[in-house]
């Protein structure tokens, strides 16, 4: 059910881009590793509602695009399962973040299962993720500082760990070029 729900929001969303009215989220997420036709919408927000409905975007962390990180949260098992695959991503992928305006790609700096913290660790979602473990993973840290996190469960059916991954912008065009 949540699966044919995000598919309707994310047809609602591009209809509301395309006639210029407002959208049911501001973004749409596009994993091409996780096959041509994934596409999920973003929802402001990482409440139990939020990640229900697609993927949730930390509140007070940037925008697509924006100066700082941008991160996500998405489950792993039910509501859609949007991260589902998480450790199948490579170091490299890209992940694409569509706006009524502009496309966004981020490129991965570590793989979907590189990292693994407990589900305290708010360093992760920061400005600036830097690792308090000096040998661990993070993001390529550039003067840009355009960052991408992706979290969601470690494990299918327990929650107390998280799965990171993380990405820099690569690149932006106008939507729909």
């Amino acid at each position: 059910m949540s699966r044919h729900h995000q598919q309707e929001t994310t047809q609602k969303v591009r209809h509301a881009w395309e006639i210029h009215a407002k959208a049911p989220a501001n973004a749409l997420l596009l994993i091409p590793r996780f096959g041509k036709n994934y596409v999920v919408p973003v929802i402001e927000g990482v409440d139990p509602d939020d990640l229900a409905a697609g993927v949730g975007h930390f509140p007070g962390t940037a925008g697509p695009g924006e100066v700082g990180n941008f991160a996500l949260a998405g489950h792993r098992v039910t509501h859609g399962e949007p991260f589902r695959d998480m450790p199948s991503l490579r170091k490299g992928d890209k992940v694409i973040v569509e706006t009524r305006h502009t496309t966004y790609t981020y490129r991965l700096d570590t793989g979907g299962a590189d990292l693994t913290v407990p589900f305290t660790s708010i360093w992760v979602i920061a400005p600036i993720p830097l690792n308090p473990d000096p040998n661990g993973v993070g993001p390529a840290i550039d003067k840009s500082h355009r960052l991408l996190t992706l979290t969601t469960c470690s494990e299918l059916f327990h929650t107390d760990n998280r799965l990171i991954a993380f990405g820099h912008l690569v690149g932006k065009t106008p939507t729909g070029q």
